[in-house]
Order: C-alpha cells, then structure tokens, then sequence
C-alpha cells in the first residue's frame, strides 16, 4: 500500500515549508507540493494540516536487553518493548551492554536487535560493555564490527566511574584503534561509545588518548555529559572538538544534580558548541542508580525512550530553542555520526521513518520502515 501524508509542516530535519510526502513498501518515493494519489494503486491518505512531519526519532543508547544490577539481582532492569520505542516516537535504536557485561551477554543483545527488526523498527548495537577487556561474540572486537551488519562500533566503555574497570589510556587506545579499522573495513561508522562516570576531569582519558595516538576526538561518543555541573562545564569546550551526548532520562530522577537536557542544548549552543556535535539517548531501560558519599546503592530508577520527545518539545516551547535545530540531536545528528545510511533525514529515497506530531508534540502517527504501528 501507498501512504500519502498531505499538507504536512515538513522539518527534515529543517523546515521545508507546507509539503506532501508520498511512501511505498519501506521508501520515501516522492516530496513535493502537491503530489496527486498515483492512479491504479491503494492509497491511504492522511490529512496533516496543522500537523508536523518529522524523521522518526533515533535512540542510540538502549539497553534493549536491561541494564541495572549494581543493587543485586533484585535490581535488574526488563529488557525494551516495542511499546516504549512506540510511546516515544522512536523508529531506530542502538543496543548497548552497561554495568553487567559478566551475567548478560552481548549474544544476547545481537538476538534482540534481530527481534526488533523482525518486529519492523530498525536495530543497530555496540560490542563490549563497561569492562575492559571487553566481552565480544568472537573474541575480538574488530571482528564483531566488520563481521556482523547489526554491530557498529564498540560500547558503552566506562571510565572515570567507580563501576569501571579502570583501563589504561593504552587499554582505550587499543580499543579505538581497533573499532576504528574494523569501521573502515565492514563500512561502519566504528566509533567507541564511552561511559562517563561521576570523577573529576571526567575527559581527561580521552584526551591523553587523542595526544598520544593518531585517533581523533570523532572517534568517541561520551555519553552523561549532563550528569553533574562539572562534567558539563568540561563538556561545553570538549564540545568544540568532539560529540557529547546528553541523557534524557536522568532528569528529573536527579534533578538537584542534573542538567536539564532541554536547558543543556541551549548551553551548549550559547557556548559555541555545533548543533552537529550534540545527541539526545535515553539511556532506555538502563538504570538510574543514586549511591551516597560511601559508595552505597540509596535509589535506583529506570530510563524510557519516550524522555527524548519530552525533552525536544520542552526545548521548543520553553526554551525557545527551534524545532529545526533541537530535532537534529535526535534525527540527523546520530543518523550521521553512526552512518546509519537510510535515517535521520526525510529525502527521497531514504526509509520511511516518519513521526506525526500535533503542536502540543502529540503522536498521531508512527511510520517506521513504511508501516504505521500503534500500541
């Protein structure tokens, strides 16, 4: 069948004026003005005045198979459902290990990559986890990257965090360049997603890394970078250089120690930080563990893909920043910096991930590879 959304307000990612979008099987097939239904097929039409027409929304730090465990086995976090990407607008994810690399597998989160493909979203993940040396499916984290299509770089790496296996700047070093070359070779983007923890001058291991090797700051994705005010001032100058992720879910879990991610774009941007260089993840059912000055687990909560559209609308209608500039953190920034070929972006030809959205940021509907689906 044939969707034809008419009278659209595009943003694809920048606003492209009032449009018509026309869809067959998984593609976009045509953008235009006026686009009339193509005699002699099925059409669904979709009357979008009023309505907004935005790329799906991309999450690229989940822990599609759970996360947590730092309180014990009581701890664990469920493993994503299809209703959360849906709740939030979400059309693609990235699959992660976290805390537990030793108990949960990243066998485990190549099969439910495959079952959300097969579920009709798209899935890409990370090989490793916190520890190094990082749990693989081979044995190696080159050849998990350039054997398998679903696996795109290395993640999430932790450092300067006390649940880290505290590598060595040789150890990341390693690592990257490994990631790196396996990209080149499988056609990936090869990057290292890095965990940043709670401790002082939080960049500091990657920049040693970036000084002492031939790696570029392109080659990481700290993720966090909101957690606490001084890693955030760190990440305001890291920013010039390399990307920065925000996490969406934390706030308001921590909100006398987080910074608002709405609020953190607007920083970021008021600091000279490119809108190119900054992502919004959920950290999506991972957990939001609080521990006190001892060290000991006090709270633990869970993160939702839905805390990334929450975050966008409030970035528009409080923050006053433009839809066109806050959508890319979650639509073309990762498509781009992943190589995630096909997203992000609303062109003819690429993959009809489509959010419809009414001036409040309500969904009406969710297209991901050519089929709305709905709860």
């Amino acid at each position: 069948m044939l969707t034809l959304f008419q009278n659209a307000q595009l943003y694809n990612p920048d606003y492209s004026g009032k449009k018509d979008l026309l869809t067959g099987g998984k593609t976009i097939l045509a953008i235009g003005d006026h686009i009339e239904p193509p005699g002699g097929a099925e059409v669904n039409i979709i009357d979008c005045e009023g309505l907004m027409l935005v790329p799906g929304l991309i999450d690229s730090h989940v822990h599609i198979t759970g996360g947590g465990g730092e309180g014990g086995p009581a701890s664990r976090m469920p493993e994503l459902q299809l209703s959360m990407m849906i709740e939030g607008g979400v059309t693609t994810v990235i699959g992660c290990l976290g805390t537990d690399g030793i108990t949960r597998t990243v066998e485990s989160v190549l099969m439910k990559v495959k079952t959300l493909r097969a579920l009709g979203v798209s899935a890409w993940m990370y090989t490793g986890a916190y520890q190094v040396p990082s749990p693989t499916i081979t044995g190696d984290i080159a050849k998990d990257i350039a054997l398998f299509e679903e696996i795109i770089g290395v993640g999430e790496v932790a450092i300067s965090d006390h649940r880290s296996s505290v590598p060595s700047i040789a150890e990341l070093a390693r690592i990257t360049a490994h990631a790196r070359v396996a990209g080149m070779i499988g056609g990936k983007a090869g990057i290292v997603n890095i965990h940043m923890g709670d401790a002082r001058d939080p960049f500091r291991p990657l920049h040693e890394v970036v000084a002492s090797t031939e790696m570029g700051y392109r080659q990481f994705i700290p993720t966090h970078c909101n957690r606490n005010p001084y890693i955030f001032e760190d990440a305001k100058e890291y920013g010039k250089k390399g990307f920065v992720d925000i996490t969406t879910s934390s706030y308001p879990y921590d909100m006398d120690v987080e910074i608002k991610p709405s609020v953190a774009v607007k920083q970021l941007l008021a600091a000279g930080v490119p809108i190119e260089h900054i992502t919004f993840t959920s950290d999506g059912c991972g957990s939001l563990p609080s521990f006190d000055a001892d060290g000991k687990l006090v709270k633990i909560d869970m993160g939702l893909p839905s805390s990334i559209l929450r975050e966008i609308k409030e970035a528009v209608l409080i923050d006053q920043i433009p839809l066109e500039t806050v959508l890319k953190v979650a639509t073309s920034n990762p498509a781009d910096i992943l190589k995630l070929n096909g997203k992000g972006h609303i062109r003819e030809g690429n993959d009809a991930d489509l959010l419809l959205l009414d001036k409040n940021f309500n969904i009406v509907y969710l297209m991901a590879m050519g089929k709305i689906i709905s709860l």
